[in-house]
């Protein structure tokens, strides 16, 4: 007489997060590589972190209102950037933070040299070219990551 048991496999929720987190590890870089990456991920949470309360605190309400989006866009910006702030300084996110900030760069520099190119903030453009640049070589680096991590969330 055969018996035959049929198990099936019952992935938990828990279990999931778990291999994801593996994953994610597995997918670090070198050492050296993952060194100057932690380096420039936490100059960039407190470059982001400054910006952010700068915004939030209403510091930059002219530059907003010039802009002619209305306050929220400045509320809105300053809540993605410290978001993306803690983020970087998140080890199994913060390639994607990054790569969500150099969106963001890639939008205020085009803003800054088409809307606000004739006003003081016009200036700012170098800035946030130099940011976008940054946030992006990070996001770059952690692109394995950020792979592992997508593909910890489709399953």
């Amino acid at each position: 007489m055969k018996q035959t048991t049929k198990e099936t496999a019952v992935i938990t929720t828990t279990a999931r997060v778990t291999a994801a987190r593996l994953a994610i590890r597995e997918a670090r870089p070198r050492r050296l590589t993952s060194t100057l990456l932690w380096a420039a991920q936490i100059l960039m949470a407190a470059v982001f972190v400054m910006a952010a309360l700068a915004k939030l605190t209403g510091g930059l309400e002219q530059e907003f209102a010039d802009i002619g989006a209305g306050q929220w866009l400045m509320y809105f910006v300053g809540t993605t950037e410290l978001a993306g702030a803690i983020g970087l300084l998140t080890p199994w996110l913060a390639g994607l933070a990054a790569a969500g900030l150099a969106a963001e760069m890639a939008g205020a520099t085009i803003i800054n040299a088409t809307v606000l190119h004739n006003t003081t903030y016009g200036v700012n453009v170098g800035l946030t070219l130099v940011l976008f640049a940054v946030t992006g070589l990070i996001a770059y680096g952690r692109r394995r990551q950020i792979k592992a991590l997508w593909a910890a969330i489709r399953r």
